[in-house]
């Protein structure tokens, strides 16, 4: 059956400074994440929480980030909250192609060959930064090594997605959900944003079931399993994992597509071997 699916508000194609919003933005996770790849300088972070703060958003859930948003240009990073992106096929059901976190830059792809069928939108209430295609243009002229951490960074998105396509057509169900949780936990990890085996997890059972071509039933069905087996179990928005190499084991997950090209002396993901049920996080 199809689901109506509630229509999303557009984000303003011009986003102007306002001296209204003395919070600066939150930018430790994204430079945590260009800092895999390079060292970013004082002066970078500098540029990169001027531009922040300068075009920053708060947004409340399913608002149109790109592909909803007519004339915008430029690319929108996510600083707080989750998106999602996606494509509403045409018996009315949607397919969930990526999901994104604090540190992401949602649609570097969009910026060069347009929004095409797909769309992205916040999941919950988020904070956004649409850098314009000048404004971007400028900093990665002055700064290289940021363009290179953004290209980077758009290469293991790519690799994400690859994973994606091997996981929904290759893997049993229960493996399927699995990978998918290794994979949210494990990036939620490197941006510094996972603790004690937890991290958000503000999706619903029907965005687990778009992400991974199962009906919400079933999902719920899986998390079940895995919670009685011992490896993980969500409340409040958040995901525990109880048992970390159980549920790799199970996935056969490796994130080696997550590290790209991050130093081999990457931290390892951080969730102890065992963390007992119903502890929190």
């Amino acid at each position: 059956m199809a689901i109506d699916y509630p229509k999303l508000s557009a984000v303003p194609s011009t986003i102007r400074p306002s001296s209204s919003r003395p919070q600066r933005a939150a930018i430790d996770p994204l430079v945590r994440k260009l800092s895999a790849v390079h060292q970013v300088s004082v002066e970078e972070r500098s540029v990169i929480q001027d531009v922040s703060d300068r075009g920053l958003l708060r947004l409340p859930a399913r608002s149109a980030l790109a592909g909803g948003a007519p004339g915008s240009r430029g690319i929108h990073l996510l600083l707080g909250g989750w998106a999602c992106r996606y494509r509403m096929l045409p018996d009315g059901r949607r397919r969930i192609v990526a999901f994104y976190m604090p540190g992401d830059v949602c649609d570097f792809d969009i910026l060069a060959l347009g929004a095409g069928d797909q769309s992205i939108a916040s999941i919950n209430a988020v904070q956004v930064v649409q850098i314009g295609a000048t404004t971007l243009a400028d900093v990665t002229t002055r700064y290289p090594g940021l363009e290179r951490a953004l290209w980077s960074d758009a290469l293991m998105t790519a690799a994400i997605q690859r994973a994606w396509t091997i996981n929904v057509g290759h893997s049993a169900a229960k493996q399927r959900l699995a990978h998918l949780l290794c994979e949210l936990y494990r990036r939620s990890d490197l941006v510094g944003l996972a603790k004690g085996g937890s991290c958000d997890l503000p999706l619903t059972q029907f965005h687990l079931g778009d992400a991974c071509a199962m009906t919400a039933i079933h999902i719920n069905r899986v998390l079940q399993e895995l919670r009685r087996e011992g490896l993980v179990s969500l409340a409040q928005r958040r995901l525990t994992i109880h048992d970390w190499e159980a549920l790799v084991a199970l996935a056969t997950f490796d994130d080696g597509y997550l590290l790209g090209r991050i130093p081999a002396e990457a931290p390892a993901a951080t969730p102890p071997r065992q963390v007992a049920m119903g502890t929190p996080g």
